[in-house]
């Protein structure tokens, strides 16, 4: 990094900010206070444009910006408040830091960023020696979402080095991800602007007022027009309260309720025969599996009034083209996959898709991203072996004859606040088998556990450019202030690392700007430029959506409502339902947060306050409980101690507890993830977060 004298820098991030503590000519009047765009770098659908205040070197002010149509200078609350005291506050890691032991505990000594690159090298170089480069794996998951932050020097540095790589679709969106390509292979679904076409709107397990909260304004828009409104959820969101019906099934269950919509459409008469036996493969195996779930049957599966059910099946039945938003939620538990297969499935046998207004919303279409060359596999050896991320801790405490995980790189995630069991995962990472590092912007759970610590960039502090998963929209972003501290960004990070290493390939001098440029060559060069500080509408670079000259690249090139390859690898060629595999008096569901996103914003007061229990009426009433009262959750994994907030939008025997809290808001030193099962679903070994089986009582006295 060079300054200059206007104290603007340039580094190889190609990212120029100009310091706004400048002052004039005269020397005594300083500049006034700076409005910029940017881009939220969250883990949402929405990908909103910010327009950033600062002072100096300071952000003082976050709000919604102008520049992308599909966010309208709206933003959520969560972002407002607590971006400032992220990139400032007092949890804010400034350096790297190396954990000390003593006999007052573990705490941090500061040190230079080269004591902290030759303790990498020469840790890694040792287990390297000894159990061999797959000893080591990077442990990331879905930080800040920028192309070149999620993945193009670390994956790059961490092909070169021969590490274990990581599948970590297998906590959010992999499962699902999964069952779109087994149903549909890579044909694209429709842009969520279709949804103003459509006469029916499904709302399936996506709580889009916390998560997706822009898509309300098209919903309701069409709702005017006189469109239906469907949610499926456990709970009664803020959409579902403007639902023309909602379907509060049992989680887990969504494969029985679609089997039931089906087989009460198929007496009726009322399955599109020409779109089944022109655009599908397996229809006579989906319908006559159907079948076994009769309304009596599926009614009980899911824990609903049987006329919800039909209620369902005739609003399918009645208001056609239907669109669908489907959410993640139906696959966190052993059903996962199944249930989004099925709930695919009965668009394709309402024949739901390919006319206008009609179709699942997914707009991964429009972002011709070349990730292999951002990432350079490459890079990596033949063979080099792909692990779960769920199973990082079987890796560091119990590999049995496998390599052993002896060292891990976490960056872009939290996993002690993120993953299920959590307790075990906490176990690995202070375990002395195991050497840690960690890269975060601030101290956060994960950090504590880990033996070094290096400072990360806010999205504030670097440039990237951002696809949304919401949205048609790509936009790029510049930096807004400087790195705070000695904060690197993850690619001035892994750059560094490689030089320690000794990795002189070209593709190691990379910029981030031609890494930004790679990502689109094959498509459009310009495409850069073309979305800088602004919202570049990406249509004229879409895949066409499916039956719309979008191609089935399944094995049998049409919808497969039964695949061979399903029935192959896990025995469900046919979505199948698998009953609970824990039974107690309540199932535990932790839901996306209205303060948080995923763990980003633990640990700042203000993004705590809804770290509580929810649960139904009837069963405070039962167990004589009051709002407000504290309870402990308890299995046998854990007990956690939480407020109870009553409330009749919860379903009898659920417990609802927002995700993302910190150890640190805790009385019993654990989070509601302490609870969470650690099975995994067949399709791909996704996470089974809404599997978790709870009991409740007081809290010990004392």
């Amino acid at each position: 990094m060079t300054h200059n004298a206007d104290n603007s820098f340039d580094s190889t991030s190609d990212n120029t900010f100009h310091n706004n503590k400048a002052t004039s000519q005269s020397g005594k009047n300083p500049v006034p206070p700076l409005t910029q765009s940017t881009v939220c770098p969250l883990d949402c659908a929405d990908t909103c444009s910010l327009e950033v205040f600062t002072e100096g070197e300071t952000v003082t002010k976050v709000r919604g910006g102008a520049a992308n149509p599909f966010t309208r200078g709206k933003l959520c609350a969560k972002v407002v408040n607590a971006f400032p005291a992220q990139v400032h506050g007092d949890l804010r890691i400034r350096t790297p830091l190396l954990r000390r032991d003593s006999l007052g505990g573990r705490d941090f000594q500061a040190i230079s960023w080269e004591q902290a690159l030759d303790i990498i090298h020469e840790r890694f170089s040792q287990v390297a020696s000894e159990w061999g480069s797959e000893a080591i794996a990077p442990l990331y998951y879905g930080g800040p979402m920028g192309i070149l932050a999620g993945g193009s020097m670390d994956r790059r540095f961490f092909h070169k080095l021969g590490a274990s790589l990581i599948d970590a679709s297998t906590l959010c969106a992999g499962t699902s991800g999964h069952a779109w390509d087994t149903v549909f292979g890579d044909a694209g679904g429709i842009d969520v602007a279709e949804l103003a076409e459509a006469r029916l709107i499904v709302v399936w397990g996506n709580n889009i007022t916390t998560c997706n909260l822009h898509l309300t304004t098209l919903i309701r828009d069409a709702q005017k027009r006189g469109a239906k409104l469907v949610v499926i959820d456990p709970k009664r969101t803020r959409i579902a309260r403007d639902a023309d019906l909602h379907v509060p099934l049992l989680p887990g269950s969504d494969v029985a309720l679609a089997y039931a919509v089906t087989a009460i459409l198929d007496a009726s008469g009322d399955l599109d025969e020409a779109f089944i036996e022109e655009h599908t493969h397996g229809g006579d195996q989906f319908r006559s599996a159907a079948k076994a779930f009769d309304l009596e049957h599926a009614a009980g599966l899911c824990g609903l009034d049987a006329g919800l059910i039909e209620a369902l099946a005739d609003m399918f039945r009645k208001h056609r083209p239907a669109a669908m938003s489907i959410g993640v939620a139906p696959e966190r538990n052993r059903n996962g996959s199944a249930g989004i297969r099925a709930a695919f499935s009965l668009m394709a046998v309402t024949g739901n898709i390919g006319p206008h207004g009609a179709g699942i919303c997914d707009v991964s279409r429009f972002f011709p991203i070349d990730r292999q060359r951002l990432s350079r596999p490459d890079l990596a050896p033949e063979n080099t072996r792909t692990l779960n991320v769920l199973d990082i801790p079987r890796y560091v405490l119990d590999p049995g004859d496998e390599t052993p995980i002896k060292a891990l790189f976490i960056y872009n995630h939290n996993p002690v606040a993120v993953h299920p069991q959590q307790g075990r995962m906490r176990d690995a990472l202070l375990s002395d088998e195991v050497f840690v590092v960690g890269s975060d912007i601030t101290m956060t759970d994960s950090m504590t556990c880990a033996d070094l610590v290096l400072p990360a960039s806010t999205h504030f502090e670097y440039g990237d450019i951002y696809k949304a998963y919401g949205h048609r929209y790509l936009q790029r972003s510049r930096p807004v202030i400087p790195a705070q501290g000695e904060a690197v960004s993850n690619m001035e990070l892994f750059r560094r690392l490689a030089a320690r290493f000794g990795y002189t390939e070209a593709v190691f001098q990379d910029s981030d700007d031609a890494m930004i440029h790679q990502a689109f060559a094959a498509t459009d060069s310009s495409i850069p430029e073309k979305a800088d500080n602004r919202a570049l509408d990406m249509t004229p670079y879409a895949k066409p959506a499916m039956l719309r000259g979008g191609e089935f690249t399944t094995p049998s090139g049409r919808i497969e409502l039964y695949s061979e390859a399903m029935e192959a690898h896990c025995g469900q060629g046919l979505p199948a339902y698998l009953d609970p595999p824990e039974k107690r008096d309540f199932v535990l569901v932790t839901p996306a947060s209205e303060l948080r996103t995923n763990s980003t914003f633990g640990g700042i007061e203000e993004q705590q306050r809804d770290i509580l229990c929810e649960i139904h009426s009837a069963d405070a009433t039962a167990r004589e409980i009051k709002d407000g009262e504290v309870i402990e959750l308890f299995n046998e994994r854990a007990a956690v101690q939480l407020t109870v907030r009553i409330s009749d939008d919860v379903r009898q025997g659920t417990l609802y507890v927002p995700k993302g809290a910190w150890i640190a808001d805790s009385p019993t030193g654990c989070t509601v993830n302490a609870l969470l099962p650690g099975h995994q679903e067949s399709a791909i070994g996704g996470a089974c977060y809404y599997d978790c089986a709870v009991d409740i009582r007081p809290p010990p006295k004392g």
